[in-house]
């Protein structure tokens, strides 16, 4: 018996065109699942998806804004139609604007509201939205796995990015209110977790952590500096945590949040 196995099970991965969204539907595929790719650009979704279908697996790409009720609630309709369920959940869709980040050179008070209420809505509605759709198969069905994206941020309090850190804090606790909720009305087999990325080198941190000739920036080095493994993470190094929380290898285990960071959180540098 293989516990991690997800051969038969349906996946929508939200984000899964981006270095670390593109590794876990990778992941998602190579475990054995029918993974659903939503994006709002169809041909980078459906892109991904045949990447998957290259490598043995099986998986569609479908076009949908997280941010649009109406639109996930075609794509879930999509899916359902074409895989008549949905097991999976995850919620990898999220980013971060430069007018919510504050510059070395500025303060709180020059924060752009417009920029921060999207970052806001992005990490934080652009889950609630597809959980709202997706775990309403999970509930009728009364099975089903949804695992979240947290940050560091969300564990320490870090310079500049303000909108981002509300944000993936307020998964936190989103996250085990869901667990709970979730368990509570529909049973023991809707599981509701998140893993907290350290940091790993993405199109959407690059130019924060390392400058054009690739050596690090200040940022980049404190961060180095403060983790044990004094390196970045590699995409592939989040897939086996994601794995274990969508198969039975987790049946007993909600409501958590997963560091994977190399011992970033539990280091002071000392």
């Amino acid at each position: 018996m293989n516990l991690f196995d997800l051969k038969g099970k349906v996946a929508v991965i939200t984000g899964g065109t981006g270095v670390l969204g593109g590794a876990m539907a990778q992941a998602l595929g190579e475990a054995g699942a029918k993974v659903a790719i939503i994006g709002r650009r169809k041909e980078l979704a459906e892109k991904k998806a045949n990447d998957i279908i290259k490598a043995g697996g099986e998986a569609i790409g479908v076009p949908a804004d997280v941010l649009n009720l109406e639109q996930l609630d075609q794509a879930c309709e999509a899916i359902i139609k074409r895989w008549g369920t949905v097991d999976i959940l995850v919620n990898g869709a999220g980013g971060n604007m430069p007018g919510a980040t504050i510059q070395p050179d500025k303060t709180i008070f020059d924060i752009n509201f417009a920029d921060l209420r999207g970052v806001i809505d992005l990490n934080l509605m652009g889950t609630v939205y597809p959980t709202h759709v997706f775990g309403q198969v999970m509930a009728k069905n009364k099975k089903g796995s949804i695992v979240n994206i947290s940050s560091m941020t969300a564990f320490q309090a870090q310079t500049r990015v303000m909108g981002y850190a509300v944000a993936k804090t307020a998964i936190d606790g989103y996250t085990r209110w869901m667990s709970m909720e979730m368990a509570l009305k529909f049973g023991e087999g809707i599981r509701v977790n998140a893993i907290a990325p350290g940091y790993f080198l993405t199109e959407q941190n690059l130019r924060l952590l390392t400058n054009e000739d690739g050596s690090l920036t200040e940022r980049g080095r404190l961060i180095i500096q403060n983790t044990p493994y004094k390196r970045f993470g590699r995409p592939e190094e989040l897939v086996g945590t994601l794995i274990w929380l969508c198969s039975e290898a987790s049946a007993f285990v909600s409501g958590v949040v997963v560091p994977v960071d190399g011992g970033f959180i539990a280091w002071n540098g000392i």
